[in-house]
């Protein structure tokens, strides 16, 4: 079972950029999708951003180019640059690791994410 630890999370004002970060221990994740999540207040987990074993991305509409995640197989790490932020992007953001290991997918759902992390918060402030 892999274990996953988010950080990079804060307060920053609209139109700021943060840059999440997800450190993964237990197992390597390289095989594995890997993907972030949000859940603002009052409202249900929603995806956000996943890459696969290979590199490729796949985002919510609602990004819509403002967000770019990444990987580092060597450190272990999963990455979300946030930037242009609104208010509305405040939530909880997690991040998830596939059910299993070198599945190729045309879409993410949240029931495709077995491991998550516990969260880190961002705050957009108007």
């Amino acid at each position: 079972q892999v274990q996953l630890a988010e950080s990079g999370g804060g307060l920053v004002q609209a139109g700021g950029s943060l840059r999440l970060s997800c450190a993964a221990s237990g197992r390597s994740i390289s095989s594995y999708a890997m993907g972030w999540i949000r859940q603002a207040p009052g409202k249900e987990r929603e995806f956000v951003a996943a890459i696969n074993y290979a590199g490729n991305t796949y985002y919510a509409g609602f990004v819509k180019g403002r967000f770019t995640i990444s990987r580092d197989n060597a450190k272990n790490r999963v990455y979300l640059q946030l930037n242009s932020l609104k208010p509305e992007d405040t939530a909880v953001y997690y991040c998830a690791a596939d059910s299993g290991p070198y599945y190729t997918r045309r879409a993410y759902k949240l029931d495709d994410f077995r491991s998550w992390g516990q969260g880190t918060q961002v705050t957009v402030s108007s």
